[in-house]
């Protein structure tokens, strides 16, 4: 039986398309749901064939009549409100924003307001809802204090194409780090694996014992005063905190980490810097400034680049002065 607010299709198998399950066909049309989600709404009775309950499996044939209810998304326990972040791409599945730092992308203590899901909840007037409740789908993540690109998904079945891609590496990730340090070489790669630090268990870590396999490719861009690096970083796997950790454990910490870093007090006990009127950093020096991928709807490839922050612009303009002074 139909909701009020329920979204009711209906649906004639043509002929040529039969002899498929409804699961299959019903994935297959554009209705914004994944393929689990179709096969919840199939069990549940949602979707009927010739007027009677079905299941998944059903081989449909030529002129079967398939009605579909789709119930409205339940509400998130989360009050919209406005928050700032710059809107790239938009369309009806998908949006592509650049996050500046500072912002916190998923409620949790002591970020219960304000988050990056907040905001998009207060913008996106047309989400369709991910697994059945109203919310944004997100599909990776960057720190609160990492700038740069991120790209959500507004329905099931984009939420599902987008997952599947960083699943299997296909998302282009570029980053930006400024570093202490001057590596040896101008570009080289590391693999291990990383998982949860053994003692500090918020922290993650390289680990020999059980995590997972982390593989970062990094390429220097600048150095400055023998000093720092300006580091180009692409990261094939989507590890917590994967470039910080590889980078520390390289021996060429971001600046300005103040977990895997020396920390914000670093540039204190270096009273030489701050003379030189370059700025202290608040946070990790990191920029997610490239996004590739293909439209989970559309089926076309695009890539998203974001310019560095203004935090960051201003650092190496100020360490480029130190250079030349």
């Amino acid at each position: 039986m139909a909701h009020e607010k329920d979204r009711v299709i209906k649906l004639e198998v043509p002929i040529g398309e039969q002899d498929v399950r409804l699961d299959r066909f019903l994935a297959s049309r554009p209705l914004g749901l994944s393929r689990s989600r179709i096969q919840y709404l199939i069990k549940s009775g949602a979707v009927q064939v010739n007027s009677s309950s079905s299941k998944p499996s059903y081989i449909l044939k030529a002129g079967d009549q398939i009605l579909v209810n789709i119930p409205p998304p339940t509400p998130q326990k989360i009050e919209p409100e406005p928050v700032a972040f710059e809107i790239l791409y938009e369309d009806e599945s998908i949006i592509v924003i650049n996050k500046p730092p500072g912002l916190v992308v998923h409620p949790a203590p002591g970020h219960l307001k304000g988050t990056l899901v907040h905001g998009l909840l207060y913008h996106c007037k047309d989400l369709a809802g991910i697994g059945g409740v109203l919310r944004p789908g997100i599909v990776h993540r960057l720190d609160k204090d990492t700038s740069g690109l991120m790209v959500v998904a507004k329905n099931d079945q984009a939420h599902e194409g987008l997952v599947a891609q960083f699943k299997a590496g296909k998302v282009k990730k570029e980053y930006i780090a400024l570093v202490h340090g001057v590596p040896e070489k101008k570009y080289g790669s590391i693999e291990t694996a990383i998982g949860r630090h053994p003692k500090r268990r918020k922290e993650m870590a390289v680990t020999k014992v059980g995590g997972k396999v982390a593989l970062t490719f990094w390429k220097v861009r600048e150095i400055y005063s023998n000093q720092f690096s300006l580091l180009s970083l692409t990261i094939k796997t989507g590890r917590t905190h994967q470039i910080r950790v590889h980078l520390s454990y390289m021996g060429y910490p971001v600046v300005g980490d103040p977990v895997y870093g020396y920390g914000k007090n670093w540039w204190k006990r270096h009273p030489k810097l701050g003379r030189m009127g370059l700025p202290s950093p608040t946070r990790q020096m990191l920029h997610s400034c490239l996004l590739g991928f293909t439209h989970p709807i559309k089926n076309n490839y695009k890539e998203y680049s974001a310019p560095l922050p203004e935090d960051m612009k201003i650092l190496l303009e100020g360490l480029k002065k130190k250079e030349t002074s």
